[in-house]
């Protein structure tokens, strides 16, 4: 949808009804994405640049204001597309608009780091733990990760050399790690 002020981006709604008065007049009644920026706390570091919120704010615009269409996928489906084009955007989160609360308040968090998955950034798996980290935070670059056939984190080859060495096996920490999502900073 068009915004009013032409040096921001376009505005994302979900189109739930359209409709024409007695002059032919075409209204559409949308319900607003809004990016994360728009956002009670604000864009954060796990946030990709092609993510958006389904709000629980509904409007009704006229259809002159409709520049196009886009494709919001869900968080999984997104995060399988082999090539992610202008039209494409993904949503993981329902927000209340006037609370900033999200639904689900909370979402897994992975690496050293404990942030939620970015799809923007690559991560590399462990292939003991299962857990995925960012190279920068196990200390080696972008490149470098792409590279890489096997990975095996730090904790991982220490638990493989006490194995070796106690002749016991070890069963890997069986907790999920979250983030909850405060409504407000």
């Amino acid at each position: 949808m068009r915004p009013s002020d032409t040096g921001k981006p376009p505005y994302v709604a979900r189109i739930e009804k359209i409709e024409a008065d007695a002059r032919n007049n075409v209204k559409v009644r949308v319900r607003w994405y809004y990016r994360p920026e728009e956002s009670i706390g604000g864009r954060r570091q796990f946030h990709g640049a092609k993510e958006l919120f389904l709000s629980d704010h509904y409007d009704v615009q006229s259809a002159h204001t409709i520049e196009g269409k886009c494709i919001v996928h869900s968080f999984k489906n997104y995060t399988k597309l082999e090539n992610v084009g202008a039209e494409d955007y993904y949503c993981r989160f329902e927000y209340k608009a006037a609370t900033g609360a999200f639904i689900p308040d909370r979402v897994a968090v992975y690496c050293k780091c404990e942030m939620p998955y970015n799809p923007d950034d690559l991560m590399v798996q462990c292939e003991g733990c299962k857990d995925w980290y960012h190279p920068a935070c196990v200390g080696m670059t972008i490149e470098e990760a792409k590279k890489l056939e096997h990975f095996v984190c730090a904790e991982c080859s220490d638990d493989e050399v006490k194995r070796a060495e106690n002749g016991f096996s070890l069963s890997p920490a069986a907790e999920v790690k979250v983030i909850v999502l405060a409504s407000k900073i």
